[in-house]
């Protein structure tokens, strides 16, 4: 699983099929190692990722992630096998518990307990696999149980919504031979006001989410911190703002702590592509 030191992340359910492809070719084209995609209401995971893998060359394609309760394991442990076949072992198989919402909700199932839900659905991947340790599998992993879960039965995490502080911490509990893929957002908008204002229009959706807002309050944030779309100190943290140069600094900021991978995720305003190409593009000699 060759994956460099820098990949992007970017939702991609408002995308049709020539966006996605002009994307590919964006990204593919700066020398990125890596893209990331979400489980999106708009595409199914493993489908949408055959058609990121038809259209790239060289791109290693992650989910990030893969719902596990989208698909029970032995469907999952398939779509890994068929696309890693297919595509020259360039699919990454990233994992999630997901969100209560989204899984009672959204999908009509019982949510259950992360740290038990994650172990028994790996288990049923791997079960009776020779070699399964091997498998391109990561997990989605924020607290210090699903971190140390993910060094024992995956190759690694995939942190999203996190701060280097918590890369240091992930990095200690992974050990260094497993891939710790971290999430950034960024933009290159030097106006603090915008820049603030994109950054509490893009975590509005996630500051309702106890998997996140537990994570944040370990990190030190307080919940006066959270409340009213978040403070400044909050922001700051969260999202990557200001020139080229600042944003590549805090980047390499999660690389010093023990990120072996950092995505990087474009924050712009609604629509706006070409924004969000410049950003890939001139972040891509982080």
């Amino acid at each position: 699983m060759p994956l460099g030191h820098l990949g992007v992340w970017y939702p991609t359910d408002r995308l049709d099929g020539p966006q996605l492809r002009a994307l590919m070719q964006t990204i593919e084209g700066c020398g990125y190692s890596a893209f990331w995609y979400p489980e999106s209401r708009g595409y199914e995971s493993l489908s949408l990722a055959g058609f990121l893998l038809q259209n790239s060359r060289r791109l290693m394609i992650g989910s990030s992630i893969a719902s596990i309760y989208a698909r029970d394991p032995f469907t999952a442990r398939r779509g890994l096998a068929t696309l890693s076949r297919l595509y020259e072992d360039r699919f990454i198989l990233g994992l999630g518990v997901s969100h209560a919402p989204m899984v009672e909700g959204v999908r009509g199932h019982r949510y259950d307990k992360p740290l038990p839900a994650m172990r028994a659905y790996l288990d049923g991947i791997m079960k009776d696999q020779p070699g399964a340790e091997t498998w391109p599998i990561v997990v989605a992993a924020l607290g210090p149980k699903m971190l140390a879960l993910s060094a024992g039965k995956s190759r690694g995490a995939v942190p999203y919504n996190v701060t280097p502080d918590h890369t240091a911490i992930a990095a200690k509990i992974l050990g260094p031979s497993k891939i710790l893929a971290v999430e950034q957002k960024v933009t290159l908008e030097t106006d603090p006001a915008k820049a603030r204002a994109l950054g509490r229009k893009e975590l509005e959706r996630y500051m309702v989410l106890p998997n996140y807002r537990n994570n944040w309050l370990r990190l030190g944030f307080t919940e006066d911190e959270l409340a009213g779309g978040g403070s400044d100190r909050f922001i700051d943290a969260m999202v990557l703002w200001g020139d080229a140069d600042t944003v590549r600094a805090g980047l390499r900021k999660h690389i010093a702590a023990g990120a072996t991978h950092v995505c990087l995720q474009p924050v712009h305003e609604d629509g706006d592509l070409a924004a969000r190409d410049r950003i890939i593009t001139e972040l891509a000699d982080t």
